[in-house]
């Protein structure tokens, strides 16, 4: 009896011990500010100009800075006590954010980011990991984890954090916001620490695209210009097809957003490990390492390898001497990374950089002036707070893999919430080559709502039945059509082409493609048919007035087949092949 009575007190205290514990885990989850912050200021913009005159294009609104940013009379923290103990007040402000605050806006305050500015999942060991407002389970990501989690939280209306090899993207993907990472070398890095040279960058994050799109205004001082639809728009089917949470989802929203905003002509489909594997060569020097004990030589797994090779040699340039001078307590990341970072050889930093040359060109040949490249922002939900599994290479390379793309070809990239999945957010990231900054930033602002939208609706077919899986598996069976297409097996793909119209009849481009197919095989009938019902479907469809005009004129409908081809040329003044065949038939059939 008393051996039972000792064991009940036992339990009880066991459980008193876990209610108190959690009870401290609680009260660092409501932290009044999230643990967003490590200081508290307030920089007021200038007086507004007197009328006629414009107010500043920024009034009105706050923002928050990365504890990377000089402020006047401040010391920078750099995520580091040491880091602050060893360095004075900073004599000036960042130009970047100086920008913004003669532009109109208020700073309130300074942000926390990783040791260093050095991790990606937004754990800090020095003071409290802030904790991510839209899932409080999980981590926020890093380096800008306290900027990502300001906005998320309403704090402030837009933050300025870095980003090298993730460090905006990231967290915005994490605590569901938008976030922005501009062309290398667009916006100032003056009066910033600097992580990587090469591959730094000033981002920021928004809840609202006008914002975001009104700080990159202010920020990249881009001059005025007529706003451009996008004429290509790339959907890296595999990429979507790696990811734990419903990519297919995703890429359907995006799909369907495009075609309503854009039309289905500018939608093309690719599968980007090929792509990158046949326009980057220079990754196969990396594809003998191995993670986890296993030999994963995925293009883009390969291409964050490569990413944080660059990093960290960078890193060490920059702060190795400090680090041996000073002895600070280090991230357990950190100081592994840094031991790597020792044996890196001139060798492996050429190859990083024959990847970047090669990179920015395939990203160039791939979207050209005003196209688009759709990928996932991260392959897998945030981490559970405390999870170990952060502190792996492993990781490290799986959190960045869609984020090399832009960061080692130069380009941009804005990440956009589009949701929730088992209670963690998930999004889509839009890529644009280097430059394309406004032209990015303009599109996100014209497909935002309809995004939303088809995302919602996305969610709701998908939980109430099959109808997103009959998409699916017609996108499925139309890739295959693609495929037999390029092997020169017309019948094959003609039956694909059937089967994916029969899952859904309402798709022009599967019409089109089968329309192609006829052709290949001389059903000229066919052909027409199916080209006239593409057009029924799309009436912009400039691949399907191509087609049946040329299965017109091989038919002998000479005046039916000018008309097809002059149209084409209508809605796509600068196609070479629709003007040649309607001067073509108009010289023989004046």
């Amino acid at each position: 009896m008393a051996s039972q009575s000792a064991n009940l007190w036992v339990l009880l205290g066991l459980g008193l011990a876990g209610i108190l514990i959690m009870t401290r885990k609680l009260k660092k989850a409501v932290k009044a500010d999230f643990g967003a912050f490590v200081e508290r200021l307030k920089l007021l913009p200038p007086p507004q100009p007197p009328p006629p005159k414009a107010p500043h294009p920024l009034t009105g609104f706050s923002f928050a800075i990365s504890d990377v940013f000089d402020v006047n009379g401040f010391v920078t923290g750099f995520g580091n006590p040491d880091w602050s103990r060893t360095h004075e007040p900073a004599s000036q402000t960042s130009t970047a954010v100086t920008s913004l605050v003669e532009g109109g806006a208020t700073c309130t305050g300074r942000t926390v980011v990783d040791d260093m500015a050095f991790g990606i999942s937004g754990e800090q060991i020095h003071f409290d990991t802030p904790t991510n407002p839209a899932a409080p389970a999980r981590m926020p990501g890093g380096s800008s984890s306290g900027a990502a989690v300001a906005v998320a939280a309403n704090f402030v209306d837009f933050s300025l954090g870095t980003d090298a090899v993730g460090g905006v993207r990231v967290p915005a993907a994490y605590c569901g916001v938008l976030g922005f990472r501009p062309s290398h070398g667009t916006v100032s890095h003056t009066g910033i620490i600097p992580v990587s040279a090469s591959l730094d960058t000033v981002g920021w994050f928004a809840r609202d695209p006008s914002i975001l799109r009104r700080v990159g205004h202010v920020l990249l001082q881009v001059p005025f210009a007529a706003q451009r639809n996008p004429r290509n728009v790339v959907i890296a089917d595999d990429c979507f097809q790696l990811l734990k949470s419903p990519g297919d989802r995703v890429s359907q929203a995006v799909t369907k957003a495009v075609e309503k905003l854009f039309g289905r002509q500018i939608l093309r489909h690719e599968n980007l490990e090929a792509y990158l594997n046949s326009k980057v060569p220079s990754l196969k020097l990396f594809a003998d390492k191995k993670f986890n004990g296993e030999r994963k030589s995925s293009s883009t797994n390969l291409l964050a390898f490569a990413m944080h090779m660059l990093r960290r040699h960078e890193f060490k340039q920059n702060h190795l001497e400090w680090i041996n001078a000073a002895k600070p307590n280090l991230d357990p990341v950190i100081s592994s990374q840094m031991q790597g970072a020792l044996e890196i050889t001139d060798t492996n930093i050429d190859s990083c950089h024959a990847i970047r040359n090669e990179m920015r060109s395939a990203l160039n040949d791939l979207l050209k002036d005003d196209g688009i490249l759709v990928i996932p922002t991260v392959a897998e939900p945030p981490p559970k707070t405390g999870a170990k599994e952060i502190q792996s290479e492993d990781y490290q390379i799986r959190s960045c893999s869609f984020s090399s793309i832009a960061s080692m070809s130069g380009g941009c990239q804005v990440c956009v919430p589009v949701g929730f999945h088992d209670k963690c957010p998930i999004s889509v990231s839009f890529v644009a080559r280097q430059g394309g900054d406004r032209f990015l930033l303009d599109t996100i602002q014209t497909m935002y709502a309809d995004l939303q939208e088809q995302a919602e609706l996305a969610t709701k077919t998908s939980a109430s039945g099959n109808a997103l899986s009959k998409e699916t598996s017609a996108e499925m069976a139309k890739e295959k059509g693609n495929q037999a297409f390029k092997e020169k097996q017309w019948q094959k793909a003609i039956g694909f082409y059937t089967e994916a119209i029969k899952l859904n009849g309402n798709s022009a481009t599967y019409f089109s493609n089968r329309a192609a197919a006829h052709l290949e095989m001389g059903n000229f009938l066919q052909a027409e048919a199916d080209s006239s019902k593409a057009i029924d479907l799309d009436k912009k469809n400039v691949k399907a007035y191509l087609r049946r005009g040329t299965a017109r004129e091989r038919l002998g409908y000479y005046k039916e087949a000018i008309e097809d081809f002059r149209y084409a040329l209508v809605l796509e003044p600068t196609n070479k092949r629709a003007s040649v065949s309607a001067d073509r038939l108009k010289k023989l059939f004046p």
